[in-house]
């Protein structure tokens, strides 16, 4: 920092983190919960009061759970009951129906509610974290990430008065115009997709009598959705033609051509306009996701039209695969090296995420004339094509690349990368549970006095998979004696030679990883 001298006061803090938004909010949590302090900036004071994701999925959900909110959250989140598709005339084309009960990983498969709430139950979750701080009304100005320690360069927005603030590491979680993404010198790489749309909010007492579920409006000249997220909330979102904005579209009177379709029987004077928006819905990933101990989170590193709902939840996949990494090296237990893992293992899977939502996209939108033909020709029939349904249906996502932390072997069927099942233990629990912030062993067969003394020194849980429990057969399924479960909940290796799974345990001390609020 070139304004910088001798006498100049800066304030030290071990993990900043730009921006306060669910992934901010996220990853500071979860370093805290390993004893790393944290500072997050913030350039507002409260949370953005409008609503913007509306959807995660139950793998996102297991993240709320390790949060220590997801009992709060399901107070505010509604399941949704699967995708419809329909045409300019309401016709269902294909409808798609999910189970709203709980899937393999303890929560149900996809889940509606509103943003706003679900940050201001995350940043109350954060307030129980001495090892944490919130710092509102602050822009970041500069952030020079040569050099050890960090600088980033800060202005109070109530106060106008310029501050020094050193780290070790630096998180940028800030949005799609990140400042920390230009200070590493990274640039969004374009996937071919930019869109206008309009979002639309609404809230009303009334019983639209819809199917609960989300409506996927497949028109080649206006394609939209619908989806109900919460006991009196709805949205839609409708794609933008070239001569219109948003403004044309500021009361329920000019939205009504519009939303008319799900409001036969509603009383226009019942609906309360929350807001309106215009969106421009982009396909981009950062060519770099990290220099040195900067690294990049969320719609910092990657940016997807929202086709599949999963803009957010990439950004807390995000934080759930960085911070452990981020704790081990701070408390000395993980190598420095380890932190190469967290581009590596990511970014291929927020590339294919964004390349599934965009071929939802096109799929259900593009094609003009013909491609309307061809969908009303051909979608009443997908659910007699096997396998297809289950499919449309299933939450779950790509493995993970191989990487250091993750040893996928040759062998078909392999489960490195993938998550293990969130099943439910003798005790009652469920698995994320029982082994916290830490890594676990899960092993079908008894294990040696060397092999759980292994497991121990290393700080490691070991669990039994009773015979004929879920992590039995999930096991032998796959003919293994057993596998390393990281924290995150990421396999990262499995065989069938017990003594090479207990030798593969990192080590990662539960006694000084794990601080509680």
């Amino acid at each position: 920092m070139s304004g910088s001298t001798q006498q100049e006061t800066v304030e030290h803090v071990p993990v900043v983190i730009v921006g306060g938004g669910p992934t901010g909010i996220t990853v500071a949590t979860l370093l805290a919960q390993y004893g790393v302090e944290t500072l997050v900036l913030d350039r507002w004071s409260q949370v953005y009061p409008q609503p913007r994701a509306v959807h995660l999925d139950d793998e996102v959900y297991r993240i709320l759970g390790r949060l220590g909110v997801a009992q709060e959250f399901a107070g505010i989140a509604r399941p949704a009951r699967g995708l419809q598709l329909i045409d300019r005339d309401m016709t269902v084309l294909a409808r798609f129906r999910r189970d709203t009960t709980v899937t393999r990983n303890g929560y149900p498969a996809a889940n509606m509610f509103d943003q706003p709430q679900l940050e201001e139950v995350l940043r109350t979750n954060l307030t129980r974290y001495r090892q944490a701080q919130l710092r509102g009304d602050t822009e970041v100005v500069d952030v020079l990430t040569t050099g050890s320690p960090l600088r980033l360069h800060v202005r109070s927005r109530a106060t106008g008065q310029d501050s020094v603030i050193s780290a070790d590491f630096v998180l940028g979680c800030d949005g799609a115009n990140s400042i920390v993404r230009t200070a590493i010198g990274a640039e969004m790489r374009s996937m071919g997709f930019d869109q206008r749309w309009l979002v639309v909010d609404i809230a009303t007492d009334a019983d639209l009598q819809q199917w609960e579920g989300v409506h996927q409006l497949c028109d080649e000249h206006r394609a939209g959705t619908y989806m109900r997220i919460g006991p009196d909330r709805y949205r839609w979102e409708f794609r933008l033609l070239d001569h219109e904005s948003v403004d044309d579209y500021a009361t329920v009177t000019e939205l009504r051509p519009l939303i008319a379709p799900w409001m036969r029987g509603v009383d226009e004077a019942s609906l309360r306009l929350i807001r309106t928006a215009e969106y421009t819905f982009r396909a981009q990933l950062a060519d770099r996701w990290r220099r040195g101990n900067t690294f990049l989170l969320g719609d910092a590193a990657h940016l997807t039209p929202p086709f599949i709902g999963q803009g957010m939840g990439a950004g807390l996949r995000d934080a759930m695969n960085l911070a452990w990494k981020i704790a081990g090296v701070h408390h000395r237990d993980l190598a420095p090296s380890v932190l190469d893992s967290y581009e590596t293992e990511r970014r291929p899977h927020a590339r294919h995420m964004i390349s599934l939502a965009l071929n939802v996209g096109r799929a259900m939108t593009s094609g003009g004339r013909i491609g309307a033909a061809a969908r009303s020709a051909l979608l009443p029939y997908l659910h007699v094509v096997p396998g297809l349904r289950a499919k449309v249906v299933d939450s779950r996502t790509p493995s993970l690349h191989s990487s250091s932390m993750v040893r996928r072997s040759l062998r078909p069927g392999g489960i490195a990368g993938q998550l293990c099942p969130n099943s439910r233990l003798g005790n009652g629990i469920r698995l994320d549970e029982h082994l916290g912030p830490c890594f676990g062993v899960i092993t079908s067969a008894a294990l040696s006095a060397a092999q759980q003394e292994t497991i121990t020194f290393r700080g490691a849980c070991a669990v039994y998979a009773a015979p004929g429990s879920d992590l039995d057969r999930w096991l032998r399924r796959r003919h293994l004696a057993g596998a390393v479960v990281r924290p995150d909940g990421t396999v990262m290796i499995a065989g069938r030679n017990l003594d090479t799974i207990c030798r593969a345990v990192p080590l990662f001390r539960r006694d000084r990883q794990h601080a509680h609020p």
